[in-house]
């Protein structure tokens, strides 16, 4: 049952995406594809292991490294994997611009190169990418919190960011900008600040600082999974439920119980969708690493989670057990 209500998950999500090529399956001489991400939240782990269902299925070897968010650990993990001869990349890039030096080096040594979560400037680089446009990450919570502010905030709010601008200043922008812009739709919406925390443990400590410095903040919105989770926390620790509410990017169990709390704190979150990102990511490897033909570029559909559809969050939970 779970299997099922995850393909059905997957499936709605995917919406207007095809697959469009064959995946071969190997019964000899199994291909050796290199799996790289760059933090090990729950996003990262579920894009490797589309990655490492699919590719595995297929007879093919995977090999994964997260680098943590260090450019250098990358490119020495890709001149690695280089030097190996793995026959593909499968790499959720750290920099759009930063990452291409050393990705080009890989399809130069004829390794097929697949870009998620984002891609790269230079498109020529990678054989094919997959990712969600996070500008749209950020316009959908943004929609979600402009009915809110208008709702129940009487067309006004006072809103902290949380993003990560140091670490990811192309994905950070758009997401902010997605929201800032949607958010502002018909209401009177003021950006008290916009700080930086990515990780649970830092968004706590920098949402609790802001509460503090700034009492008037009644909005708070996260742009990735880490950020959430940790302004939700500051908000319990600082006994302002039902005073400040908050807005997410990302989808995870955790988030998931956000929603459904009985605290009215989380709203909503915009979920991409990584097993299956990852899946269509090895199945354009394999077939690549055949020769066959994949699209160059390719969009993968975000998910709106709401406290106001408890059921779909319900049936979100069920699909990633």
């Amino acid at each position: 049952m779970r299997n099922l209500k995850r393909r059905n998950f997957l499936k709605a999500t995917a919406l207007a995406v095809s697959t469009t090529f064959a995946v071969p399956v190997f019964a000899q001489d199994a291909p050796v594809i290199a799996s790289v991400v760059f933090q090990g939240d729950q996003f990262m782990q579920f894009l490797q292991q589309g990655v490492r269902e699919t590719a595995e299925a297929a007879g093919a070897e995977v090999l994964e490294t997260n680098i943590d968010g260090d450019q250098a650990r990358e490119i020495e993990a890709i001149d690695t994997y280089i030097a190996r001869g793995v026959d593909a990349i499968v790499i959720a890039p750290l920099s759009a611009d930063n990452s291409a030096a050393a990705l080009k080096r890989a399809r130069d040594a004829g390794i097929v190169v697949v870009a998620l979560n984002g891609g790269l400037s230079d498109a020529s680089i990678p054989n094919a990418t997959f990712s969600t446009a996070n500008r749209d990450l950020g316009a959908s919570t943004g929609g979600a919190a402009a009915e809110f502010v208008a709702a129940n905030l009487d067309g006004s709010a006072n809103v902290a960011i949380l993003a990560f601008s140091s670490l990811l200043p192309e994905q950070s922008g758009d997401r902010t900008g997605g929201f800032k812009d949607a958010v502002a739709e018909g209401n009177d919406v003021t950006i008290v600040t916009e700080q930086d925390a990515w990780q649970p443990e830092d968004a706590v400590t920098v949402a609790t600082d802001i509460l503090t410095a700034n009492p008037e903040v009644n909005v708070i919105y996260a742009a990735n999974e880490g950020g959430t989770v940790g302004a939700m926390q500051a908000v319990r620790n600082a006994g302002k439920a039902g005073e400040v509410v908050v807005f997410g990017i990302d989808g995870s169990e955790q988030l998931a119980r956000g929603l459904l709390a009985g605290d009215n704190i989380l709203q909503a979150t915009t979920a991409q969708a990584p097993i299956q990102m990852g899946s269509m990511g090895a199945q354009a490897a394999l077939t690549a690493i055949e020769g066959g033909a994949v699209p160059s570029q390719t969009t993968v559909p975000a998910l709106l989670l709401s406290r106001n559809n408890p059921d779909a969050v319900t049936e979100f939970v069920e699909s990633i057990q």
